[in-house]
């Protein structure tokens, strides 16, 4: 059993191969080994809402997978994501594949009561659908949260096929139930091909501001990050990452892919540029490990998750 001046950590590779033991993520305890945790990692195997290619249902333990070369310290930042709070993998959450209602419905049941009074979630999806449910329970517990949304595509479309909910839409049905903070949103990563600019002027409307991938290439990255930083302010965060921001050169393995996106390296540091803010959940979607090569995917995402990990304000039990 934990405590929380003693928490569980990884399986110490000096012990045990990393090629072997259970397939946790980071090789960190399972919830039930330690009783309680003040942050989850937890997979929703869902992807009934795609538009492209499918496979984001495999994501989760594929993401696992990827992560069992992950240390305990991040020298980044200079923070033991696992020593200063207790850190367990939570496993899946079954959801129905043939109802995306019913589906939207479980997803968001199962994190409210996984995050309890106070843990804070990392999600591994799964469809960017799964980010609708989990932004109803961080409103629940915050109010309007800013979200910080990467992604090359803007997911604020309104149907597809007259549905409402699929990947494309989350943002447009948060909006609309209130569960964003207009004034501190954004999207970070944009690019490509859009049906009309009236996407982009529908998207500002909805309460986003806007990084552009092209920015990336014209400005200093620290510039971007006091642009993030400034837009979310001192408002609660949820942060909310399609693998799919990455250029399709550091992430093939995904749906919905566009050329000329950001790198692992500009990623990572964004997500660094976090630290100190109220990060109070996230979420990591869209890995599609049919298409993923040498886990090259995978391995950024599970990269990406530890660093949403280690922005993530300590926790008190």
């Amino acid at each position: 059993m934990s405590t929380p001046d003693n928490p569980v950590g990884p399986v110490d590779a000096t012990k045990i191969p990393r090629y072997a033991g259970e397939t946790t993520f980071a090789r960190l305890p399972r919830l039930a080994d330690v009783g309680d945790a003040d942050a989850l990692i937890w997979g929703v195997p869902f992807d009934s809402g795609v538009t492209y290619r499918p496979g984001a249902r495999f994501g989760p333990n594929h993401i696992r997978q990827c992560s069992r070369l992950l240390r305990p310290y991040n020298p980044a930042l200079d923070v033991l994501p696992f020593g200063r709070q207790q850190v367990a993998d939570a496993g899946d959450s079954g959801v129905n594949p043939f109802n995306i209602g019913e589906a939207i419905t479980s997803i968001e049941t199962a994190a409210r009561e996984l995050s309890g009074t106070s843990r804070r979630l990392v999600t591994l999806g799964g469809d960017h659908t799964i980010a609708l449910p989990l932004l109803r329970v961080a409103h629940e517990r915050h109010g309007p949260v800013a979200v910080l949304h990467f992604d090359a595509h803007l997911d604020t479309w309104d149907t597809y096929f007259g549905e409402p909910y699929t990947h494309g839409t989350p943002f447009r049905r948060a909006s609309e139930e209130g569960l964003i903070d207009f004034d501190h949103s954004m999207h970070v990563g944009i690019r490509g091909p859009l049906y009309a600019k009236l996407d982009l002027d529908e998207s500002e409307r909805l309460g986003f501001a806007a990084i552009n991938c092209r920015d990336f290439a014209r400005k200093p990255l620290d510039e971007l990050i006091d642009r993030m930083r400034q837009r979310l302010g001192n408002r609660p965060v949820y942060v909310s990452i399609d693998i799919d921001v990455l250029d399709p050169g550091f992430a093939p393995g995904t749906g919905t892919p566009e050329a000329g996106g950001m790198s692992s390296r500009e990623l990572l540091e964004m997500v660094r540029g976090l630290a100190g803010l109220d990060v109070v959940g996230a979420d990591v979607v869209e890995v599609s490990p049919a298409y993923d090569h040498a886990e090259i995917t995978g391995i950024a995402a599970a990269h990406v998750a530890f660093e949403l990990l280690s922005v993530l304000p300590a926790g008190a039990r």
